[in-house]
């Protein structure tokens, strides 16, 4: 178990291998975490694959594969609690609180229908919503 960011996340494990989780409460609206790493060229990504890359537009990606980006941990969900923002200039992403995290709570946001049609669906969505259903 890893905890960073000022205490208010931790690394442990979750339903779908290893998560992020609140460490601290977040209101809605709070900045929780930047998902970090080496911007690459759509092309790099691609020759790359990896389930680490952020798709900041249709020529860059930030490749989050380094350990030292835990926000790589925060696992996909069909009823999310977080959402990913672009900076204006496209060149960061930050996670926000999309409602109210409490301590404990596993950080979540949607990875979009393109990832979930050729990644997660073949092998079954493993997200709380999906599992309880």
């Amino acid at each position: 178990m890893s905890t960073q960011q000022g205490e208010r996340v931790v690394v442990k494990r979750s339903s779908a291998g290893l998560g992020l989780f609140a460490a601290a409460p977040f209101k809605k609206g709070d900045l929780v975490i930047e998902y970090t790493g080496k911007t690459i060229s759509d092309g790099e990504a691609q020759r790359r694959g990896g389930k680490y890359l952020f798709e900041l537009n249709d020529d860059w990606t930030i490749d989050g594969t380094g350990r030292e980006n835990i926000a790589r941990y925060i696992n996909h969900s069909c009823k999310p609690n977080c959402e990913p923002e672009l900076n204006e200039d496209e060149t960061r992403v930050f996670i926000y609180a999309k409602k109210k995290i409490a301590p404990g709570e596993e950080l979540t946001y949607n990875y979009g229908t393109d990832y979930f049609k050729r990644v997660i669906k073949p092998l079954g969505c493993r997200c709380e919503k999906c599992a309880t259903a």
